[in-house]
């Protein structure tokens, strides 16, 4: 059967996230600090708007891009927000979740052996789903850098093949994002080396100390700029899977034809729900949002106090930790961790070779969960590797 399946498939290694959590399937007691999904249930009013659809019998297919009553939804909402123009004609797509966006635009715009540059540490899909395109990934380790990625080591990455920047801000899995100030300087390199910028910000809404700035708001950047963003994590909306691409016509025309072969649409259901989010959810993303912040002020002062570094996220729901001083590397502490404390985290090597020395602790799960899941890192720390405290 080898030789049946396809050689760049067969070198990809599945992922780093879901690799480990097969370990904590049907393990009794874990706290599980791992996956990035948020622990509160889908807003009711936008679950109601869900059922009802079905009520009504809304069951059918929609246009290949989408709802029309949601694009338009988006296009108002983003024009209001961020006063950010996209037409709900042409250049907005309904998806399949983020992730869907992001492969459909990494194949509408590589050739064979185009160079997709992803700030390092980045989002496990990032990489495979460049090279399933065809094209080449060059990671840029940012970890000099505080996690950021910057004009001047952009500069240094930045070849004849160099087709695009996946930009991810608030990121995963450090939480760091960019001010306005930041961006722009960025941008100037992106509109020097006339490359596209791929800016994936689901987390946009989910940014606590600044406000958060759309990079295709940056002086001439939305020609060159696709947009991604999505319903799943600031409306606790993952299971239904709709996120959307905003972008000039021609990128989304040829998205389009990729994702009517492939996808066909989003389900209807979930486009009704998601429509409904626009309207009357942003009370609900800011009660979240505010949780969110409060559980991440928790998680940083103790993990601090116990001698583990860790940049202080502005946005998202992830701690990239450093273990270094402990010894172990991310693989071992993070099966030590789960074994010996019932406490999932993630290997930080999920997220770039070059991080055998950091953890992903996710805080999207309830303050007293979190406080009990401190406890006992402080006594895995403690106990169980001897690792002395600040």
């Amino acid at each position: 059967m080898k030789n049946i399946i396809s050689k760049k498939v067969q070198d990809m290694q599945p992922s780093g996230i879901r690799a480990f959590f097969d370990l904590v399937l049907g393990m009794k007691d874990v706290i599980s600090l791992g996956v990035g999904e948020p622990d509160f249930v889908t807003p009711w009013q936008i679950r109601e708007a869900g059922i009802y659809s079905l009520e009504k019998g809304f069951t059918s297919y929609t246009s290949n891009k989408g709802l029309y009553k949601l694009r338009l939804s988006i296009s108002r909402y983003l024009k209001n927000r961020y006063n950010l123009d996209y037409s709900p004609e042409d250049e907005i797509l309904i998806t399949v979740g983020v992730s869907e966006a992001l492969d459909l635009v990494l194949r509408t715009i590589i050739n064979p052996q185009d160079k997709i540059l992803i700030p390092s540490p980045s989002y496990v899909s990032y990489g495979p789903v460049t090279e399933l395109a065809g094209g080449i990934p060059v990671y840029i380790d940012t970890k000099n850098e505080g996690f950021k990625l910057t004009p001047k080591i952009l500069e240094k990455y930045i070849d004849k093949k160099a087709k695009a920047v996946i930009l991810n801000y608030p990121a995963n899995p450090t939480g760091i994002s960019y001010t306005r100030k930041e961006l722009n300087e960025i941008n100037k390199v992106i509109l020097k080396h006339e490359l596209l910028c791929i800016s994936d910000e689901i987390y946009a809404d989910l940014t606590y100390d600044f406000e958060h700035t759309p990079f295709a708001t940056l002086p001439g950047a939305k020609e060159k700029t696709v947009y991604l963003d999505g319903f799943s994590k600031s409306y606790a909306m993952t299971g239904w899977r709709v996120g959307f691409a905003c972008g000039p016509k021609e990128i989304i025309a040829a998205m389009t034809k990729i994702h009517q072969y492939t996808i066909m649409c989003v389900p209807i259901t979930s486009q009704m729900a998601a429509s409904e989010a626009l309207v009357s959810g942003r009370k609900s993303v800011e009660e979240m949002k505010r949780e969110y912040k409060r559980r991440r002020e928790l998680v940083v002062d103790r993990l601090n106090e116990l001698g583990l570094d860790c940049i202080k996220p502005t946005g998202a729901f992830y701690v990239f930790v450093s273990i270094k001083n402990t010894g172990l590397n991310s693989l071992d502490f993070a099966q030590k961790l789960l074994k010996e404390q019932k406490v999932a985290v993630v290997p930080g090597t999920a997220f770039g070779v070059a991080f055998d020395d950091y953890i992903r602790i996710s805080y999207a799960s309830s303050y007293e969960n979190l406080k009990e899941a401190l406890n006992r890192i402080e006594a895995f720390l403690s106990e169980d590797i001897g690792y002395g405290m600040k």
